[in-house]
């Protein structure tokens, strides 16, 4: 049996240990749990005479996908652990069950950390006793059905631990009539959630531009002091405008983003929306924006703010790093749930209120012409 539970901790530790910031999470998972189980009814058992030394030590390994945030359905193999006791007969008895799961399981979270789990479905179990140091062996199949309850702990976005009961039902030997038990597990699992990576930055090549008159206003650009006058207007010796220019500003909202429950990691699909806002800001040396970071109205509003903030910066941090926008251009504020684009805690509203909106302030020159 210490066989069987070192092949779960090394399963278990063959997970990663930490998930890539730079990630977006997929539906599905994998896992492994130890603990220890206890059949009973035990030493009450009407075959039994005298109790033996139990090996309760269990563990199983799994695999799992999720339909939503809150509910999906998990594969598994579990070995059970064996006890022991002497019969009427003075015969020793060595029982044991192992066998495949699939289940239905559900998750409440509390906090970013913290939540609640439920499971419940079947085991195809194998059931066998080894009699008389094994001089004696039989066995019998079915299947039972189980249910249980956890305390789960988010390491990382991707990595889960969690604190398991289950509870097993008629695990029987029908075959030959001489056992019939049910199980109660206690034990610890370790999970972890693919991701995939998102979209590396490439660096642009640089442009080599000839020395030419680029804004056509009769002064080569190794002379131009202003680069970028206007054709139509006057100039001097410098190329630059003898227009009056007056100072305008003006505020556009560049839309949305939504993010993931509980999450704030910008979704592979939402780059191009960032990367429409980075040309334009490059476009427009002037520009800057304001970003806020918005929350769904689930759980306590502390919280809710200080992940509507991380929101808000994880976009800003694309458009400084990924872009090279100017640090100084970007602003980054959390509002919570101060702000819901829809009322209400349904799952449309949810979706909708977990945001960041984007706001463009851009300062122009307006020239009061001085035509040729």
């Amino acid at each position: 049996m210490m066989n069987n539970t070192l092949k779960a901790v090394l399963l278990t530790s063959m997970l990663p240990f930490a998930a890539n910031a730079a990630q977006e999470l997929t539906p599905w998972y994998v896992g492994g749990g130890i603990g220890v189980n206890n059949y009973e009814p035990n030493c009450d058992m009407k075959t039994m005479k005298a109790c033996g030394k139990d090996d309760p030590y269990a563990w199983d390994v799994f695999g799992g996908y999720l339909f939503n945030d809150y509910f999906g359905v998990e594969l598994g193999y579990r070995d059970l652990g064996r006890a022991e006791w002497t019969d009427y007969s003075n015969k020793l008895n060595d029982v044991g069950a192992k066998g495949m799961t699939l289940g239905l399981v559900g998750f409440l979270p509390l906090s970013q950390r913290w939540g609640l789990s439920a499971e419940a479905g079947a085991m195809n179990y194998l059931l066998s006793n080894n009699k008389q140091w094994g001089t004696e062996y039989y066995s019998d199949s079915g299947v039972a059905p189980y249910f249980g309850v956890g305390v789960d702990y988010n390491i990382t976005e991707s990595l889960k631990m969690q604190l398991k009961y289950r509870r097993y039902e008629n695990l029987d030997d029908d075959k030959w009539n001489t056992l019939n038990m049910e199980s109660n597990y206690w034990g610890l699992a370790l999970s972890y959630r693919f991701g995939t990576a998102a979209p590396a930055v490439v660096a642009a090549a640089p442009v080599v531009v000839a020395p030419l008159d680029s804004d056509n206003d009769g002064i080569i650009d190794s002379l131009d002091k202003c680069g970028d006058t206007p054709s139509t207007h006057q100039i001097d010796n410098y190329g630059c405008s003898l227009s009056m220019f007056v100072e305008t500003t003006e505020q556009h909202e560049v839309g949305s983003i939504l993010f993931a429950n509980n999450s704030s990691i910008v979704k592979k699909e939402s780059y191009d929306k960032i990367e429409k806002l980075a040309t334009y800001m490059n476009n427009n040396p002037k520009s800057t924006v304001l970003i806020l970071g918005h929350s769904s109205n689930v759980g306590q509003a502390d919280y809710n703010m200080m992940l509507s903030d991380k929101r808000a910066n994880s976009v800003a941090n694309i458009l400084i790093e990924k872009y090279r926008i100017n640090r100084s251009r970007v602003s980054a504020k959390g509002e919570g749930i101060t702000q819901p684009i829809m009322e209400g805690n349904s799952e449309e509203a949810n979706k909708a209120n977990r945001r960041i909106e984007a706001y463009i302030t851009d300062s122009k020159s307006e020239a009061v012409l001085m035509l040729k």
